[in-house]
């Protein structure tokens, strides 16, 4: 299973032809863990891919602008290379760079903007092959994968998901969650300046969202579904908002749930009584989940109610064989368990149980 160099060739031309030549291995997802599993596959010897449907790095892009990391910069470093920060822990725009240079630096084959629709799952050992799969039978008698996307066709005999899980918001699923005024990402605070801003949660990005909007004129005011701003919200950000909220400077309901959201208000229950408030915005930023739908069409097993996807901790391998999961993906529901620092090892993990297969 070595490094084929006229594949690597083809593929950084954008011109893959898989179909007489399978892949090792295909990685969905060009973030921190997705990029940290094709320097190990590379490392390894193994033909891979990489396939991202938005830009670099997408989730990290998609943060807002000055988002600051809780973790320190040394916890985000891939292979060793140094990632030098002004602050302690770095910022949305240098991890952007970092991870850029790092995919430079390892010169990774990454395909952008080209989204994954579908995998299905070629036996090799069936009698009811069509002429051209026929065609993709090898000695080893291995099965492939065939990753059908926006712009291609592509065959492997492994796939590692590494998707993250910030593209699919946590919807309300109230009257008025699709108006305009409502969005489920915060980008920066300027454009809520002088304007009655609702943020809806008690999470990291929803403390941040009021306290940065807080700081650029908006009147702010909290909607928390709980006792209590959020257990895990960043200790250095914890007394800030503490102390806004109680000096007055940021209003804020507990034990509050939204029913309805209309052009100029917002409505909520709080221990039963309704009551409505005026609003110009909404940020509704009440978490993010993986695309499990996705995860479980290719047979994967989704157990307990945190709808973990099956797999093997020590291969990273799930139920579905030549299937691999990488990073926060594989806590399902439950994505506060996975982080950049303790997900760099599973491309490691995937790329040495592939070679044992061989």
């Amino acid at each position: 299973m070595s490094h084929n160099s006229s594949i690597e060739k083809t593929q950084n031309a954008g011109t893959l032809n898989t179909a007489n030549h399978p892949l090792d291995l295909i990685i969905i997802g060009a973030g921190p863990i997705g990029i940290s599993c094709a320097i190990q596959a590379k490392k390894k010897g193994l033909s891979y891919l990489v396939l991202e449907k938005g830009c670099m790095t997408n989730s990290l892009y998609n943060y807002p602008l000055d988002m600051q990391f809780f973790s320190s910069s040394e916890k985000l470093e891939l292979e060793d290379i140094p990632f030098n920060s002004i602050e302690a822990k770095p910022r949305r725009k240098e991890a952007l760079e970092y991870y850029r240079r790092v995919s430079d630096h390892f010169e990774l084959n990454i395909q952008l903007f080209e989204t994954v629709g579908d995998i299905q799952l070629i036996k090799q050992k069936t009698t009811k092959l069509t002429a051209h799969q026929e065609g993709l039978k090898h000695n080893d008698g291995t099965d492939l994968f065939q990753v059908n996307t926006s712009k291609a066709t592509y065959f492997t005999k492994n796939v590692t998901i590494a998707t993250g899980f910030f593209d699919l918001a946590e919807a309300l699923k109230v009257p008025g969650e699709e108006l305009p005024k409502v969005s489920h990402y915060f980008k920066e605070a300027h454009y809520y300046s002088g304007q009655k801003l609702a943020i809806i949660g008690a999470s990291n990005s929803a403390i941040d969202a009021a306290l940065a909007c807080y700081r650029k004129g908006a009147q702010v005011t909290l909607i928390i579904r709980g006792p209590e701003v959020g257990p895990r919200v960043k200790y250095w950000v914890r007394p800030d908002i503490m102390n806004r909220i109680k000096e007055g400077d940021i209003g804020v309901y507990y034990n509050a749930s939204v029913t309805e959201i209309a052009k100029n208000s917002l409505s909520f229950t709080q221990d039963g009584i309704l009551n409505t408030i005026e609003n110009d915005f909404v940020l509704a930023l009440t978490g993010y989940r993986p695309n499990l739908p996705f995860i479980s069409q290719l047979g994967i097993t989704l157990e307990g109610a945190a709808k973990i996807p099956s797999h093997d901790p020590k291969t990273m391998e799930t139920n579905v064989p030549g299937l691999y999961l990488a990073g926060v993906i594989c806590g399902g529901l439950e994505t506060h368990k996975w982080f950049i620092e303790n997900s760099r090892a599973h491309g490691d993990l995937i790329t040495e149980h592939i070679l044992s297969k061989t």
